[in-house]
């Protein structure tokens, strides 16, 4: 019987030995369950602080743009005449036209170019020329100085060589003397009696109607072409000279710097049968009052169309000050202008070596 309940007794200590969780077991749990309970809070105490953080930045974000003051873009008077008869000045460039579609773009050139035909009804050519051969050779001599001298210049010339046989038999010495007050005048020189021996010797002493023709003439590039083309044969053509170049560029019809593609871009904005007094009008305009360095915003006619207004001059007052020529009451640039010109108030210029 002793042995029998010492084996009971030995059966239930080892029962009671199953039942009780181990050493190792216990920890294991107790620390899942802590690092589970720290992850949680660690959680929520990151989640905390960055809704606090974030609410914070997003009231401060709309203070800062509630505060803001908003930059006021100087606005070019409605109408033309505002612009002379008492608009306030200008204090910052107006602001470019943005997402301008092609079609806005398209309509706002072209009403430039109207305005411009009521301010110019008169504008012409303004070199002096009784045929294409004086045009050529007058419009060749006009790189890098004045129509104004050239007009002063060329009668002498034409008056000893009337022809293009006259002038590529010259002695280029006597020429050089005559074209010396038009600078660059041994280069020139060089041109116009080149000029002169190709249209003697390929074109029968004519001046050809063809752009390709004209080109292929000694100093005759595109831009002299067109200027032949356009006022002696009457074929619509786009002179991109350096006032077509700056203020083209001015009202945004295109970024090009190339001449041939600026002519190109202009070129599609309007009509052909536009292109040669567009030329006239856009050139009026930058040699009297859109000039280089000193634009008479305040005195320009098309101020609300264009986006540069506001890079010049822009009180009325001032600005007038700044125009030439007839607009300002000066003479222009002929010797022997149009009689229309005349008729409209213009003031022919004055001979070499007069006053």
């Amino acid at each position: 019987m002793a042995g029998g309940k010492a084996v009971a007794k030995k059966v239930t200590a080892k029962k009671a030995a199953a039942k009780k969780p181990t050493g190792n077991q216990t920890p294991v749990k107790k620390t899942a369950a802590v690092k589970k309970s720290t992850a949680a809070k660690k959680t929520a105490a990151a989640t905390k602080p960055t809704a606090v953080k974030k609410t914070a930045a997003v009231k401060k974000s709309a203070a800062v743009k509630k505060s803001a003051p908003v930059k006021k873009a100087t606005v070019a008077p409605k109408k033309a005449a505002a612009a002379v008869k008492g608009a306030p000045a200008a204090q910052s460039v107006a602001a470019p036209p943005r997402g301008e579609s092609r079609t806005a773009l398209v309509r706002r050139a072209r009403r430039i170019n109207r305005e411009l035909a009521e301010v110019f009804p008169y504008a012409h050519p303004e070199l002096d020329f009784e045929n294409p051969f004086q045009l050529v050779v007058a419009t060749v001599l006009s790189a890098q100085t004045t129509d104004l001298r050239v007009n002063q210049t060329t009668p002498a010339l034409f008056a000893k060589y009337p022809t293009p046989e006259d002038l590529a038999a010259a002695n280029p010495e006597e020429v050089e003397e005559i074209l010396r007050p038009t600078g660059f005048f041994r280069a020139k020189t060089k041109s116009v009696i080149g000029l002169s021996k190709a249209l003697a010797e390929q074109f029968g002493g004519e001046v050809p109607g063809r752009l390709e023709d004209l080109v292929k003439l000694p100093g005759v590039g595109r831009k002299t072409a067109f200027v032949v083309l356009g006022n002696a044969f009457g074929r619509p053509g786009i002179t991109v000279d350096t006032h077509f170049q700056r203020l083209v560029r001015r009202w945004q019809w295109t970024a090009e710097t190339d001449p041939d593609k600026i002519e190109a871009a202009v070129g599609a904005l309007f009509p052909k049968s536009d292109w040669t007094d567009l030329s006239h009008h856009v050139i009026w305009h930058g040699r009297r009052i859109c000039h280089a360095r000193k634009p008479a915003c305040g005195a320009c006619p098309i101020a609300p169309l264009c986006p540069a207004y506001g890079e010049g001059e822009t009180d009325p007052e001032k600005a007038k000050k700044l125009l030439k020529y007839e607009k300002g009451g000066f003479p222009g640039q002929r010797l022997n202008p149009p009689q229309a010109y005349l008729d409209a108030g213009g003031r022919a210029a004055p001979p070499l070596g007069a006053g």
